[in-house]
């Protein structure tokens, strides 16, 4: 089997989000006007799209991609087009509010677009490199969503506080991420179970420990909401 052909199939609704949102980027920057104008509907075209790319897919079962990095599974899928579903209601809610606020401007809806990319990836990460990869695009795009409206003080304040929780929640997953590849000798979650399953050594309990941390600093589960 021809592996390119085989990776673009079970990447397909990633790839669409990506080449997508580059595409969008480059529709605003010629139209050069700070409106949304259609940007709005052609992201939610974008994701529509990208769902029925899930839905219309003769996949079956499980396949691993890109070294490993990338897993395309049924529970995957369904948790996919549940965060895609997710997207597309964010922008319907979110269009006649900004028509009101006069922020309608046309990245938002890229934005939205980078974060569902980011938690797409972050739903088929198999280690800590391809996690943290999608934890960030998706987290980087909400920064800039929490604080869009900028000549409001409490949304620049949300954004700020957000990006300084955000960056130390990231160095402590990374911190985390590093103890665990160090002491089990891999990224993979697969390799990271066997290790904890076989009397897990100090420091891949004290990695867990960093890494879950720093995960429920970006869920602001409680008390890291704090």
């Amino acid at each position: 089997m021809n592996a390119l052909p085989f990776t673009i199939a079970h990447a397909l609704p990633e790839i669409i989000l990506a080449v997508g949102a580059l595409l969008l980027v480059l529709i605003g920057a010629i139209r050069g006007r700070d409106s949304d104008g259609p940007m709005t509907e052609l992201a939610i075209g974008l994701i529509g799209l990208a769902i029925l790319a899930i839905l219309l897919s003769t996949k079956t079962g499980t396949a691993v991609i890109f070294d490993g990095a990338f897993v395309d599974d049924p529970f995957g899928r369904f948790m996919k087009i549940l965060t895609l579903l997710g997207a597309l209601i964010s922008l319907f809610m979110g269009q006649d509010y900004m028509t009101r606020a006069k922020i309608d401007k046309f990245e938002f809806p890229i934005l939205i677009i980078l974060s569902t990319l980011g938690a797409l990836m972050l739903i088929s990460a198999t280690g800590l490199i391809a996690l943290y990869l999608g934890l960030e695009l998706m987290s980087l795009a909400l920064y800039v969503i929490a604080a869009f409206h900028r000549d409001n003080v409490k949304a620049s304040e949300a954004g700020l506080k957000y990006f300084v929780l955000g960056a130390l929640s990231s160095g402590m997953l990374l911190y985390g991420a590093s103890l665990l590849y160090g002491f089990a000798g891999t990224v993979s979650f697969a390799g990271i179970a066997e290790a904890v399953g076989n009397k897990a050594s100090l420091g891949v309990i004290f990695g867990l420990v960093f890494l879950m941390a720093g995960l429920a600093f970006k869920m602001s589960t409680a008390p890291f909401h704090m």
